[in-house]
């Protein structure tokens, strides 16, 4: 056997029974690691066949001259292997630093990211189908828009005497005067409806994938583009809630709701949620507002009361003349009234040719005092 400083092949470290077992058992027996260092010309070779061995994974320390040659030829084989792989790799990144090919790369990743946006968002939106939609192609009948961008609710009063409290961020569209057997407004956000009673023509509210049919009743209705449900409350009277691909057809799945229960309908599910009592659902009992819960029954309370009570429940100024009216007291019975309907009754029981006038969110009452 040749002596270590004759080594001059990596099947020579590989044939040595004591160098196999400092590599595989760090057992140095033979001071190899001391023998490195005094001859660092080897150190290099020393490494290479310790990788080699690595790479063979002989099973036992006996080894013959054949079983070496076999291990040599699997680890050329698989140094071989990790040379192509690392000539590819290096050819990958050259080919990167062409402009041409990163150019096709970014188009393919955007449209990968373009194909994911679509799929994701774009689908997903086609499930919802909104006020935008809903509106399209209904210009021909001449409606008119209501969109409240200021931070307070606005008034607006329909052509058959109906009232909506239209919330910020809101948008109404209706009709300037409604014409056939059918009334019909269409809402994107939040507003509070008191319709005026009319059994020959029904009320309907298209708001986003549902409609509310209603004869005379108030209810509050909060349907925005970009919220995942739609909710129906009722404050009195009747309504009948149906999706909107059903309102032309008889389907079992119309809600009935009585005052002082709730509906959500779930647009992703298109499932509908009645809720009989408002009080057991903390996100529809915290959202009620002032002209939900104050009431306008009235027995012998001052005129300006009143008036301050209209003023809290719809956010509008009242303007009266207050020295006329400071002893006028009113006993009546306003809760199931559109705004200017109320006004009428109020305005009829002061008497003296008591009249108003309505500017937007600003009321302004005229009058020769109380009778």
């Amino acid at each position: 056997m040749k002596k270590r400083s004759q080594y001059r092949e990596i099947e020579d470290f590989l044939e040595d029974e004591s160098f196999r077992l400092w590599m595989r058992s760090k057992k140095d027996v033979d001071g190899w690691e001391e023998w490195t260092l005094e001859h660092p010309k080897r150190a290099k070779l020393v490494e290479e066949a310790r990788l080699w061995l690595l790479a063979m994974k002989v099973p036992n320390d006996d080894l013959s001259q054949e079983e070496v040659d076999v291990a040599l030829q699997n680890a050329w084989m698989k140094i071989e292997k990790r040379e192509r792989e690392s000539k590819m790799e290096i050819q990958l990144i050259q080919l990167w630093h062409t402009g041409w090919f990163r150019k096709i790369a970014a188009i393919f990743v955007i449209g990968l990211l373009s194909f994911y946006a679509y799929t994701k968002y774009f689908t997903a939106e086609q499930l919802y189908y909104d006020y935008s939609q809903i509106v399209k192609g209904l210009d021909e009948d001449g409606l008119l828009e209501q969109i409240n961008n200021s931070n307070r609710p606005q008034i607006v009063t329909l052509s058959d005497g109906s009232s909506v409290l239209l919330q910020p961020k809101s948008k109404l569209s209706y009709p300037k005067v409604f014409t056939g057997n059918e009334r019909k407004v269409y809402l994107s956000g939040e507003a509070f409806f008191e319709i005026s009673k009319n059994p020959k023509k029904p009320f309907f509210v298209h708001a986003n994938e549902i409609v509310t049919k209603v004869v005379g009743t108030s209810f509050r209705i909060k349907a925005y583009a970009n919220q995942s449900d739609v909710e129906v409350l009722v404050r009195t009277g009747k309504v009948k809630v149906n999706s909107e691909k059903n309102v032309d057809k008889t389907s079992q799945k119309e809600i009935v709701l009585l005052p002082n229960q709730a509906l959500r309908f779930m647009r992703k599910e298109r499932t509908f949620d009645k809720i009989t009592d408002i009080t057991t659902e903390k996100s529809i009992s915290n959202s009620v507002r002032s002209i939900e819960q104050l009431s306008f029954e009235f027995t012998d309370i001052p005129v300006s009361q009143i008036f301050k009570t209209i003023e809290q429940a719809y956010s509008v100024e009242v303007d009266f003349p207050v020295k006329k009216l400071e002893n006028c007291h009113l006993t009546t019975s306003l809760s199931d009234q559109p705004l200017p309907e109320k006004l009428k009754i109020i305005c009829k029981c002061i008497g003296n040719n008591t009249t108003y006038t309505m500017n937007g969110n600003q009321i302004t009452i005229s009058t020769k005092g109380c009778n």
